[in-house]
């Protein structure tokens, strides 16, 4: 099964991921390292606002932060979510030979044409 081949905190990294205002955070990261301060001037948000946020990706193993004279600095980690992608590419590839096996069967079996003046009522 896949959940046993992946770290334990993956409910952190969806639980993170699933709030906009930390994908739009981590979106920003990925550009490079920013404060808090400057995640947060964006989303039009209080420092106290954006720290929060910064915690719960912390928590996740999404970003790591480090203290450079008065400023926390944040820096995008991606691993977790590279976990995150595994998990979800399991289910791709399920739903993908679902389909592929639907396709197959409505190919193999084809819906006849309607005759001309056929009501389909």
């Amino acid at each position: 099964m896949v959940e046993s081949i992946l770290a334990p905190d993956l409910d952190a990294v969806f639980r993170a991921l699933a709030d906009p205002t930390r994908r739009d955070m981590l979106r920003s990261l990925s550009q490079g390292d920013l404060t808090i301060g400057e995640l947060a001037a964006p989303l039009r948000m209080s420092f106290a606002g954006a720290s929060k946020h910064v915690q719960a990706l912390e928590r996740a193993g999404l970003i790591r932060r480090s203290i450079r004279g008065r400023n926390h600095v944040c820096s995008l980690n991606p691993e977790p979510m590279a976990e995150a992608m595994q998990w979800l590419r399991f289910y791709e590839r399920f739903w993908s030979d679902k389909l592929d096996a639907l396709e197959t069967a409505l190919l193999a079996n084809p819906r006849p044409t309607p005759q001309t003046g056929e009501s389909h009522e």
